[in-house]
């Protein structure tokens, strides 16, 4: 007689998980706020992951994708399809510059590896370098590109592949502010392109605006010198979009808030408001015929799925209706609001660009907890994420963990900036008193 076994019960494997994480199961959304599971509504003011940039439930985009399966559902990758065909003309519409052309991908990690692999092929050298405390992806791939030391923790002791580090241009870094910082950052980026010789660096990767790292801006002139040194050593500008892309910064792309052309631009998340995974690259037609004149013999199976190609569509017609412009009228107050905090003495500064702020945390420079210092150490900024969801606002915390990433949908008007960020002086009290 064969024994008999009992399953024990399943549940799904959450992905950046903690031992003692408990996250809401969510079971609605609609416009800048979602419902869990025990019916509590709750303001998004992450956007999830930096992501649901048309705010939940928008039907155009729904709709979009409703259409887009009673004609078919799935069209293989290697071949063309009218849906796909039509969503890279008009994000070769809105693309900066002279970018035209897009390879599709599924996820923002997948989009940067890709854009790697291309920039190598154009240029023959096999080095890409990437800011320390940023993010890329979680990845083998991506993961090795992202500067953030957590990331690389789990995946390098398995393989993975690796990139040149620089410093980014923060003042903690260099001692420095504005002009000063901007020259001093800059300076040893090319400090570091010429020891690693520049004949074998295929690319810069850069987000335009930090995503988790800060969200801070570069300050003034310097992304404009950053292009100059690209342009003296050959090397290519790739401007990670993941999190900037799609009016997140006031503008369709967080790159064009600097005034400088990319030599190619990797998207994801807010390219569908999060409706459908859709990832790629924009490149421009000398990259473009590279790549069609040597072929491409890598790809995905999802990538640039006709579904998800509807969903970006639909997002881009909601952009186009006003949603950018929200961002432009709305991100003073966003800031006003934000600088606020400023008056306790637990908040160290606020820095972003349009809908994509951070908070920092500490006693000046010096922050209360570094996590990555001290992982074992009980952290006061993340229970204050944690005291802000206990007043259903959502908020994300940076990376490191010392300080909190303000992110709303873009449908985002004056109440619920103001109640995000009420909800958020609210935690801070009850944390630091």
């Amino acid at each position: 007689m064969s024994q008999q076994h009992t399953k024990p019960p399943s549940a799904t494997l959450a992905h950046w998980s903690k031992p003692d994480s408990d996250p809401p199961t969510i079971v609605e959304g609609e416009g800048c706020y979602v419902t869990d599971s025990s019916g509590e509504k709750h303001l998004d003011f992450i956007a999830q992951l930096y992501c649901v940039n048309a705010g939940h439930g928008n039907e155009t985009i729904n709709d979009a994708m409703a259409e887009q399966l009673s004609k078919v559902a799935y069209v293989s990758s290697a071949k063309h399809n009218d849906t796909r065909d039509k969503l890279a003309s008009e994000l070769a519409e809105i693309a900066p510059g002279r970018l035209s052309d897009t390879f599709f991908s599924i996820s923002g990690s997948e989009a940067n590896e890709a854009a790697v692999q291309i920039a190598r092929e154009y240029t023959g050298a096999p080095k890409v370098l990437t800011r320390y405390q940023s993010y890329h992806g979680g990845t083998y791939g991506a993961g090795g590109l992202t500067g953030d030391p957590s990331t690389r923790a789990a995946l390098e002791p398995y393989g993975g592949t690796s990139a040149g580090r620089f410093l980014p241009p923060l003042s903690t870094a260099f001692d420095a502010e504005g002009a000063e910082l901007a020259q001093k950052a800059a300076n040893h980026l090319e400090y570091v392109i010429r020891n690693e010789g520049h004949e074998t660096i295929a690319a810069i990767l850069m987000e335009p605006v930090a995503g988790t790292s800060g969200a801070y801006p570069a300050p003034e002139g310097y992304f404009e010198r950053v292009r100059e040194i690209c342009d003296t050593y050959d090397i290519l500008l790739i401007a990670d979009e993941v999190i900037t892309g799609f009016g997140r910064c006031g503008e369709w792309f967080g790159i064009e808030t600097e005034e400088v052309e990319p030599d190619l631009l990797t998207f994801a998340k807010g390219v569908t408001s999060a409706y459908a995974p859709l990832a790629g690259v924009l490149v421009g037609p000398e990259i473009a015929a590279n790549v069609r004149e040597g072929g491409y013999d890598l790809g995905q199976t999802f990538g640039g799925h006709p579904v998800s190609c509807a969903a970006g569509l639909g997002a881009l017609s909601v952009y186009r209706d006003g949603l950018i412009e929200n961002v432009r009228e709305r991100s003073s107050h966003f800031e006003h609001e934000l600088r606020e905090l400023e008056r306790y003495d637990a908040v160290s500064g606020v820095r972003g660009r349009g809908f994509l702020w951070g908070v920092t945390f500490g006693e000046g420079d010096e922050p209360f907890v570094d996590p990555w210092v001290e992982p074992e150490k009980e952290n006061p900024v993340t229970e204050v994420i944690s005291e802000a969801a206990d007043g259903n606002v959502l908020l994300g915390g940076g990376r490191p963990t010392t300080q909190i990433i303000c992110a709303p949908p873009l449908c985002a008007g004056r109440e619920e900036i103001e109640e995000g960020i009420g909800g958020l002086s609210a935690a801070i009290e009850s944390v630091f008193g």
